[in-house]
């Protein structure tokens, strides 16, 4: 599970960190990151698929954070008896009453006094 995580996590990385970078001008005298190539790309994009570059940004987020949720929900089928388990015990195991008074009982006067 780890690995499907660091396969995810990293080009996600790469491509916001470019994204970011060039975007921004931040270039380090690397033409990758120049916001001329960004531009390029992005219209480059836009014209393969048809439609305004300035959208895609938007669409690749959504993209990352529907995989992020898919990647979750995965994590959670594997893991659910666990989390079950760990539900029934906090649902069938309240805190006792003796616990829940000394949390909430008056004590010597308030910290801040």
């Amino acid at each position: 599970m780890r690995i499907l995580f660091a396969l995810w996590a990293a080009p996600m990385a790469l491509f916001w960190g470019w994204f970011y970078l060039s975007l921004n001008d931040i270039n380090f005298g690397y033409v990758m990151l120049s916001r001329r190539l960004h531009d390029l790309v992005f219209e480059l994009y836009g014209q393969m698929l048809g439609i305004d570059p300035a959208i895609i940004p938007g669409m690749v987020a959504k993209t990352c954070v529907f995989d992020g949720f898919l990647l979750m929900a995965l994590w959670a089928f594997r893991r659910r008896r666990n989390i079950a388990a760990w539900v029934r015990n906090r649902w069938m195991n309240p805190v006792p009453p003796e616990r829940m008074s000394r949390a909430t009982e008056a004590g010597q006067g308030l910290p801040a006094e």
